[in-house]
């Protein structure tokens, strides 16, 4: 099982360096407390000995089978076969089969999947065996295991299983919460160290059955610093942050957050004054057969600055610019949602962008808000339209640069499904306890090993924040083209960061966002400090996306 999640541990150590830079070091990944972050996901399923159903052969005569259950505590007389299954993997299943029947007895067992495949194998007298299997749709599977001798069928078990991973299914951006007009909770702000929650399942036209949501969550009406955590209700509230702000600020991020079985996430105000919380919806994941994720190597599809994807000249206040995603880069027509990188940049007064399908009308939710002369910069991932298309509209009242990355889409034909993670903290700089090497310098990168050996790991959810930024900047995340090897043995060489960014700071700023990172051919994901002052960087894990 901890293989299969594959995040790879290694020593931290020094690689390339350009002329100038700032440096790169590896992260050691914590490759035990993130298998256990990832064994959340695994649930065991059972069907005990006694369960087995048996068939009388010379019943077959007629061409009906008399079947009758296993007396319990009777002789071992006819055989049984019980039945433990667990998650390995997205699509993995791991089954225990354990045939008991009297010494010398041969047996034929057939696993029937429930997918239209199976596997068989021989018994002779008592037999434990473990069969491995990996379905090539999320969804739910009922497992049948006869057994069989040389007159026909002697005994079944059978056992209903689910798919550790999910789907996601995109939805019209929609607001679920918002405590400064009480929608969805008690109007009024959050006290400290107080918490909110919000109604995920059921609510509106969301299925019951949510595994994890798509939230953009916002902090505003801020009187000091603090952060926001959000995380399943009923579970413990972890040691990790996804929104963080300063007095005065209006700060969103994206996240992707486990649903609990109730249908309810929590939202925890880790500041010591009241604030007000903002949650719209973007999309949910289930363990229905539904869209995969494929993860691209970022991409700018529009810069408003240059004329890039649209016409040149910021977008007008009150406006909108549609973007076509379909159809690009390798972008299928039969995608049904993209993941973005949206950025604000010159705003002339404070206002929010608007990220939302073609083809509707505007919805009352934001993605990211700014401050007039802020650039900002938030994760977005958003329906696309029936002709392949979004629209992102200016809520200010005068004009602004857009500037749009797209890092991935989701389809029916995209294979990666989703596993949730605990949270677990990945690296912070700050410490030096697991990061002796300090702050990352201006214009170096840090490189984060983390499916060298499992290429199935093509993408993971990491919210990643910058703070105490000595000077203005940018990150920008990227599949790294060296091997871990080349690390290793000295020969790698100095990557190129894509033309893309994932979030921008102002000196003396503290800045999150949630990343959706490819891993590339490689397995290593690079974070690069595009500005020329060392910056420290902390970087929370909350899911993978497997292809098996």
């Amino acid at each position: 099982m901890a293989a299969s999640v594959g995040l790879i541990p290694g020593v931290a150590q020094a690689g390339p360096a350009a002329p100038g830079s700032g440096g790169t070091h590896g992260v050691s990944v914590p490759d035990a407390d993130l298998n256990k972050a990832a064994a959340s996901n695994f649930t065991t399923f059972k069907s005990p000995a006694e369960h087995t159903v048996q068939t009388s052969s010379a019943a077959k005569a007629d061409g009906k089978a008399a079947a009758t259950p296993q007396a319990s505590g009777s002789a071992a007389a006819e055989p049984t076969v019980g039945l433990t299954a667990k998650g390995t993997s997205a699509r993995g299943i791991s089954l225990d089969v354990a045939v008991t029947s009297d010494p010398g007895t041969a047996l034929s067992v057939n696993v029937d999947w429930g997918d239209g495949t199976s596997v068989t194998f021989g018994a002779n007298g008592p037999t434990n065996s473990t069969e491995t299997h990996s379905y090539a749709e999320i969804g739910s599977y009922t497992i049948k295991v006869t057994l069989s001798d040389g007159s026909g069928e002697r005994a079944v078990n059978q056992l209903g299983i689910a798919t550790p991973g999910s789907d996601f299914t995109p939805y019209a951006p929609t607001r679920l919460l918002d405590t400064r007009d009480g929608t969805g909770a008690v109007k009024g702000k959050v006290a400290p160290y107080g918490t909110t929650r919000v109604k995920i399942s059921g609510n509106d036209a969301i299925p019951a059955g949510v595994t994890a949501v798509v939230l953009n969550v916002t902090a505003t009406n801020t009187t000091s610093g603090g952060h926001v955590t959000v995380f399943p209700e009923g579970s413990d509230r972890p040691a990790t942050s996804n929104v963080n702000f300063s007095a005065g600020q209006t700060v969103p991020n994206l996240v992707i957050v486990p649903v609990n079985k109730n249908g309810y996430v929590d939202l925890y105000n880790g500041g010591w004054e009241s604030v007000d919380l903002i949650a719209d919806i973007t999309g949910y994941f289930t363990r229905t057969s539904s869209s995969g994720y494929t993860p691209l190597t970022p991409s700018r599809f529009v810069d408003t600055r240059e004329g890039l994807g649209a016409d040149k000249g910021q977008v007008a206040g009150q406006s909108s610019i549609g973007v076509q995603i379909t159809g690009k880069s390798g972008i299928p027509s039969g995608a049904t949602a993209v993941a973005l990188n949206v950025t604000v940049t010159n705003p002339h007064e404070d206002g929010h962008l608007t990220v939302f399908p073609s083809g509707g009308s505007v919805p009352t939710t934001s993605n990211l808000n700014f401050r007039g002369g802020q650039t900002v910069a938030n994760s977005v991932i958003v329906p696309v339209g029936p002709d392949g298309s979004i629209n992102i509209r200016n809520g200010a009242w005068k004009g602004a640069d857009v500037i749009v990355d797209v890092v991935g889409y989701y389809s029916k034909d995209s294979q990666g499904a989703y596993l949730p993670f605990l949270p677990e903290r990945l690296l912070d700089t700050r410490d030096p306890a697991d990061w002796p090497y300090g702050p990352l310098g201006g214009q170096g990168y840090i490189y984060m090993p983390l499916s060298t050996k499992r290429p199935a790991n093509t993408a993971y959810v990491l919210n990643t924040t910058v703070t105490n930024t000595r000077g203005d900047g940018y990150l920008t995340v990227s599949p790294d083209p060296n091997t871990l090897t080349d690390y290793d043995n000295n020969w790698a060489v100095w990557p190129t960061p894509p033309n893309s960014s994932n979030l921008n700071w102002k000196n003396g700023d503290t800045v999150p966002n949630l990343v959706q990172a490819g891993m590339g051919n490689n397995g290593i994901v690079d974070y690069w400090n595009r500005g020329w002052d060392d910056i420290d960087v902390v970087v929370d894990i909350f899911g993978v996306y497997q292809t098996n």
